[in-house]
């Protein structure tokens, strides 16, 4: 026992550095990987960690088997593997009922069997044509697309980067590590379940924006506008910068055509006599612009129709989430230096929850933000290779193969749709080798992830831009905070006093406690983080109970997994907020039911399994 009168001075300062972690984490004052890091930091500086255990987390086999499967991850988005199941994902069908399950099955297992954010990130955009093909509001199928994905990432080890870290905590801690299905006994009623909800029933809480596409393409042609530059101009020679144009304010300039081409408005390109100048902003910056000597109106031919756009060589336009790790939060895109950084000029940014009313280059970025970009032909490649680091989505804004910009090759360097069978392949040899204990987890996945590579399905640089290094550091950071929270007494304090009120009502209402304190964390500082501060809390009661640690580890990783109630507790739920044209409040409207179900699932199984 370990009651707080008994805590000494390091489990003080833990206490405060767990403090100051949450309210930092639910301010968002900074990234999480800095702020857990800034948190470690204090404990490392304070002595109530050693560098060996504060940093022992960097090579623990969670991070390197979260790094691997990234790469796996990655080398079956770039042989485009799941473009194969297109007629297994989308049914005949139009009733919303037969449509959820059709994808919202497969899903689950994908993500069961590969993290289960690159299966939204990979998705969406085929999910999101298929709707607007349709005529379905994609409203109607975006949360449960996530929801999907959530509760499939519970049905092994290795779906989601929580359970591998709650399983790596336990093996720092001197516990027995989850096997890859130990979270199966619940992962799959849970997502059985879940689907059931929204098929009979639950799809009719689920919020009706339209469909996205043709309001979306109307508000951006609201906004465009060209003006020529005429002889004699004082601007021509001059640059985009020197001759004023680059961001009006209200206006932006996005990008300039010069006879057949279509050149990027950047801030150093030399104005020509003839150049149209196309910007996106308001009307009035386009009364402006034609009262300046040597702008004029685009000209019409003789025949008094306008140049058609189609005999020019067109930029694709690009639809790309803004991560909450992204460096563009909290920013403007003028500040970002987006155009230079990106490659890419932004028509557009789409916010749900709030109208966008600011000039789109003074705009203060935030995490969810959709943002239309016009760029070459290599952004999606640039920037969808696996990271989530910026952006967690880019799709075409037509859900198409790319058109203008850089010419696609069918050559075998980028063509790789033929080595799917190899990575399809890898991924289920991986699979197999760990559920058959021939290797650990992490033996399975490097060996994976490094075929991956020699075998083409995915280039090194690649490979690189998959790993997202903002994760893995968070998972490092915290498990060295884990270590804190227990060596210190703390965990053993805050398990008494969950046991003090919950154990004489018996273990089940014990399980439905901690259950709920995790899922809260989770739903205000994301899941990961909440999954650190709780398993150590969690082995604490097993031990006080004399309960097998595996049932209370599975309850953490679930509990910590099953966000649905905010878009910020779990990152696909804010991937998906953008194109489904969610509000923040549509999250609880729809969740509320689904978490009661996973709960009483999750909490009842594990009684009856290990209890």
């Amino acid at each position: 026992m370990a009651p707080l009168s008994s805590l000494g001075p390091d489990a003080w300062i833990t206490v405060a550095v767990v403090v100051g972690l949450v309210g930092a984490l639910m301010s968002d004052l900074g990234r999480p990987d800095l702020v857990l890091l800034s948190g470690l930091a204090a404990l490392l500086v304070t002595g109530v960690v050693p560098p060996a255990e504060a940093f022992a987390g960097f090579s623990n086999p969670a991070v390197l088997t979260v790094g691997a499967l990234y790469v796996v991850a990655g080398g079956v988005q770039q042989t485009s593997a799941l473009s194969r199941l297109d007629r297994v994902l989308f049914p005949n069908t139009t009733r919303l009922g037969p449509v959820l399950a059709r994808f919202m099955v497969p899903t689950s297992v994908l993500s069961g069997l590969l993290n289960n954010t690159p299966i939204v990130a990979m998705l969406t955009p085929r999910l999101q044509e298929w709707a607007d093909a349709q005529d379905i509001p994609a409203s109607k199928l975006m949360i449960p697309l996530s929801y999907a994905a959530i509760t499939g990432g519970m049905m092994t080890l290795v779906g989601t980067s929580t359970n591998l870290i709650v399983a790596g905590l336990m093996e720092a801690e001197g516990y027995d590590p989850l096997s890859l299905f130990d979270v199966t006994w619940v992962g799959v009623p849970a997502a059985l379940v879940v689907v059931a909800y929204f098929v009979l029933g639950g799809h009719r809480l689920l919020p009706d924006r339209g469909t996205s596409a043709p309001a979306a393409e109307r508000r951006l042609g609201q906004n465009m506008f060209e003006v020529t530059v005429t002889a004699p101009s004082p601007i021509v020679g001059q640059t985009v910068a020197e001759a004023g144009l680059r961001d009006l304010g209200d206006a932006y300039l996005t990008h300039v055509r010069r006879g057949t081409e279509v050149l990027q408005g950047r801030p150093d390109r030399t104005l020509e006599q003839g150049d149209i100048l196309a910007f996106n902003g308001s009307l009035a910056a386009r009364e402006r612009l034609l009262e300046r000597p040597g702008l004029s109106r685009t000209l019409p031919h003789p025949d008094g129709t306008h140049d058609d756009p189609a005999r020019y060589e067109t930029l694709p336009l690009y639809e790309a989430v803004i991560a909450e790790s992204s460096n563009l939060v909290g920013t403007t895109l003028g500040e970002a230096n987006f155009r230079e950084q990106y490659q890419g000029v932004v028509l557009g940014i789409q916010r749900q929850d709030e109208p966008v009313t600011s000039p789109v280059g003074t705009t203060e970025l935030q995490a969810g933000d959709l943002l239309i970009v016009e760029a070459p032909g290599d952004f999606e490649e640039r920037w969808s290779s696996g990271s989530r680091e910026e952006f967690y989505l880019v799709a075409p804004r037509d859900g198409r193969a790319r058109q203008g910009g850089a010419p696609e090759h069918d050559d075998e360097e980028t063509d790789r749709s033929g080595r799917a069978p190899i990575a399809l392949g890898l991924t289920g040899t991986m699979v197999l080798a760990a559920a058959t204990g021939l290797a650990p987890i992490v033996t399975a996945a490097f060996l994976a992830a490094l075929l991956m590579i020699l075998a083409g399905c995915i280039r090194p640089a690649e490979a690189q831009r998959a790993l997202n290094v903002q994760v893995l550091v968070v998972i490092a950071a915290a498990l060295g905070i884990g270590k804190a929270i227990e060596t210190t007494g703390l965990a053993t304090a805050a398990a008494q006093g969950v046991l003090s009120v919950a154990e004489p009502f018996g273990p089940v209402v014990v399980l439905v406690a901690l259950y709920l304190l995790t899922n809260l964390l989770t739903e205000i500082i994301t899941n990961n983080a909440a999954a650190v501060l709780m398993l150590p809390v969690a082995m604490a009661a097993a031990s006080s109970l004399g309960a097998p640690p595996v049932a209370f580890g599975v309850l953490v990783a679930v509990a910590a997994s099953a966000s649905f109630l905010t878009p910020i507790g779990y990152q696909t739920n804010l991937m998906v907020m953008a194109p489904g044209g969610y509000r923040f409040s549509d999250y609880a409207r729809v969740g509320w039911p689904v978490t009661l179900l996973v709960m009483g699932t999750s909490v009842g199984i594990i009684s009856l399994v290990w209890l």
